[in-house]
């Protein structure tokens, strides 16, 4: 009796073997073996075609890619350097030999687009290992590829949106320098990538970027927060130093050095011994006699052992955080040295004729470095000097109208106040931080109590906020569309910054007619987009008066440390653009920056009131009213304690902080005659009001007449 297995058996049996494939557990390798073993190079993304082979100081970071100690993973680095290829690599591993669902983000959905066509989709074409993997019959498209026991998420990353409803295990932001500030008004793209790896059992975050300008780029800010900063060093052939690749200067005499103008004599010169070596000799040592050792020493990672050391040699744990910082490009066998000092000298002859953007190019891309800009930025430790001693919600002799802006926060109203005065001069009557939940239209109550807060003037006049504007940007437009629509009468205005150069701060309204509950209505809110960078133009030069009068800015000496700071935190920094140079608004990441887009909004206001076109009889007869010379004749004892009778319950109670913190609530400064701040609690009992002079009611400017205004 034959116990061969026949032809029908054969056939199960090799289905059967095919099928368990995909589900074969391989012995863990680092990235850099597996990907010299599986990865091919495509003809289309490549100028060579076939197999991997990595640079050794690739090895360092592909290697911190695929190590569970390590978390994050930052890169800095220049052109020509072969990341691309290496965050491939990455990509592939992880669906084929990790099996670990990831996401990559590129700036935008152009961006990610182009990626997917010309290196994603020609890499699963050819790499047998995701061959192995990916899913018959499943039909992928460019957001998504499913593998057995994975997927790959493709994503733009302009869009708060994009961040939303999706676990994985790896985030990947590639050009991360290229990636707004914030995104939609909610945060910055790494604390949003970062927050879709929650739960996961080894979470690993990776950003690389060729980097741009100083303070102001996302790697930057993630190199200041590693726990090790790496450099590639090698060692000297001729004084058996260790040391890193340096551009130099003619300050030191180490670093790239050359005759005259004759780029072919380049040669790099040791710190040490300050004798030189050419890339060739460097070529020979760049494998054997080199190492990723930290800027603080107490880190040093052996490309060709694949572990982690001290100072002494002694394997340790890989730190939780790395920073490969200044990989540039002539560490690449890609770049010729003579080619890199030719392109500086040439940036540089261009630089001398007031074209910088070649040499920005060459120090970010070539160089790896931060360009540093001239920017023009407020001080916030001169303006927080200029505080005057006036209190909150006391408006000073000069304040005639008060405009508030609303910036909507996750779990808070960010709340600024001005009174305006001739000429617009300003003073910040208060700053508050009301903490609520936006997406509960019940919270949204506590907006009319502040809306209806008296102020009380130096000469003794009662005074409430005139127009506010409320932010609708964020996570909540449906929300804000509703509380605006319902109070349009009562000048709160729906608004939406718009950055295009040389916008007007007030433009054309449109007409959004959804509501909250996202349902059609018949008479839609008018949503007025805000000139938010020619509006910040106008706030600066405003900063910038040092005498007191018409556009000067006043401060109250009650506002926290926070608000200066948050007023100050974008500076206007110089933009290459095709028509040559222009200058962006730009905020510094990690800083908060509400306090400036709410006196954004309340510079908004005083267009919409048309008090940038007062002449000054319209002042004159203003102030008459506002602070009348007998104005003490009819000065309020106390101002009338705002608390709405339709508070909502307890359950959704707020309280007015101080934006010294957003952690911890604290009790806002008290003293007469300053109104307590709006605090919601239980409906009190029916009791007679206090006496409070009758308030004017502000009319905008009769467009046929600028002669008769009434209050």
């Amino acid at each position: 009796m034959s116990l061969a297995p026949n032809e029908t058996q054969r056939a199960v049996i090799s289905a059967v073997v095919k099928g368990l494939v995909p589900l074969k557990m391989e012995r863990p390798q680092p990235l850099s073996t597996w990907a010299e073993n599986n990865f091919y190079l495509s003809p289309e993304a490549s100028h060579t075609q076939g197999e991997w082979k990595a640079y050794p100081f690739q090895r360092g970071w592909m290697d911190a890619f695929s190590n569970d100690d390590i978390e994050e993973v930052t890169v800095r680095k220049a052109k020509r350097v072969g990341y691309t290829k290496t965050l491939l690599a990455f990509i592939a591993y992880n669906a084929a030999h990790r099996r670990r669902k990831q996401a990559l983000w590129m700036p935008t959905d152009d961006d990610r687009d182009s990626f997917v066509k010309s290196e994603i989709e020609p890499m699963l074409r050819d790499v047998d290992a995701l061959k192995a993997v990916m899913v018959p019959g499943k039909e992928d498209t460019m957001k998504l590829k499913s593998f057995f026991g994975s997927v790959l998420h493709l994503l733009g990353g302009k869009a708060a949106r994009a961040y939303r409803r999706i676990t994985v295990a790896v985030a990947v932001l590639d050009e991360a320098s290229a990636f707004d500030q914030k995104i939609e008004k909610s945060s910055d793209p790494i604390t949003l990538a970062r927050g879709r790896l929650e739960g996961a059992p080894f979470p690993k975050l990776v950003a690389g970027s060729t980097v741009r300008i100083k303070d102001f780029d996302h790697i930057e800010t993630r190199e200041k927060n590693a726990d090790a900063r790496m450099r590639y060093n090698i060692v000297c052939p001729h004084c058996d130093a260790e040391h890193p690749l340096i551009w130099g200067n003619k300050k030191v005499r180490h670093g790239f050095k050359w005759d005259g103008h004759d780029y072919n004599t380049v040669r790099h010169v040791c710190p040490h011994c300050h004798e030189s070596i050419t890339q060739a000799d460097y070529l020979k040592i760049w494998d054997d006699r080199a190492m990723w050792i930290s800027e603080c020493g107490r880190y040093r990672y052996d490309h060709n052992l694949h572990v982690w050391t001290d100072a002494q040699g002694v394997v340790i744990r890989a730190p939780r955080h790395v920073a490969f910082v200044e990989m540039w490009s002539a560490y690449s066998p890609q770049r010729a040295w003579s080619d890199i000092v030719r392109e500086f000298l040439e940036a540089t002859i261009k630089a001398k004729a007031g074209d910088t953007a070649p040499l920005e190019g060459f120090v970010n891309e070539t160089l790896a470095q931060y360009w540093e800009a001239v920017v023009e930025r407020a001080d916030e430790h001169a303006l927080s000097r200029r505080a005057e001693k006036y209190r909150r919600f006391t408006v000073p002799y000069g304040g005639l109208v008060l405009v508030t802006g609303v910036d909507v926060q996750d779990n808070r109203f960010e709340v600024v106040t001005w009174a305006i005065g001739r000429g617009e001069e300003m003073w910040c009557v208060d700053y508050s931080v009301i903490y609520a939940n936006p997406a509960d239209e019940r919270d949204w109550s506590h907006l009319d109590a502040y809306r209806k807060t008296i102020f009380q003037h130096e000469s003794g006049q009662a005074m409430k906020i005139e127009a506010m504007a409320v932010d609708t940007g964020g996570h909540f437009t449906h929300q804000a569309y509703n509380y605006c629509r319902q109070r349009e009468r009562e000048r709160v205005f729906a608004v939406r910054g718009d950055p295009q150069p040389s916008k007007m701060v007030k433009s054309k309204a449109t007409v959004q007619d959804v509501n909250w509950g996202g349902k059609i209505i018949k008479r839609g809110v008018r949503l007025w987009y805000v000139g938010t960078d020619t509006a910040k133009d106008l706030l600066y030069g405003r900063l910038c008066v040092e005498k007191r009068g018409a556009g000067f800015v006043h401060f109250c000496a009650d506002l926290p440390r926070e608000f200066y700071t948050q007023l100050t935190s974008e500076a206007r920094v110089p933009q290459r653009v095709a028509g040559g140079e222009a200058y962006k608004w730009m905020k510094s990441p990690g800083v908060r920056n509400e306090a400036l887009d709410c006196t954004v909004y309340a510079i908004f206001c005083t267009h919409m009131l048309g008090l940038h076109l007062y002449t000054g009889k319209m002042w004159e007869r203003l102030e008459s009213i506002v602070q009348p010379p007998n104005g003490d004749l009819f000065r309020v004892e106390q101002a009338e304690e705002v608390s709405p009778a339709d508070v909502p319950r307890e359950t959704h109670t707020v309280e007015t902080r101080s934006a010294q913190t957003s952690e911890v609530p604290v009790t806002e400064p008290a003293s007469p005659p300053e109104p307590p701040p709006m605090v919601a609690s239980p409906p009190a009992p029916a009791t007679p009001p206090k006496a409070v002079p009758p308030r004017r009611t502000f009319q905008r400017p009769s467009r046929q007449s600028h002669s008769a205004r009434s209050w």
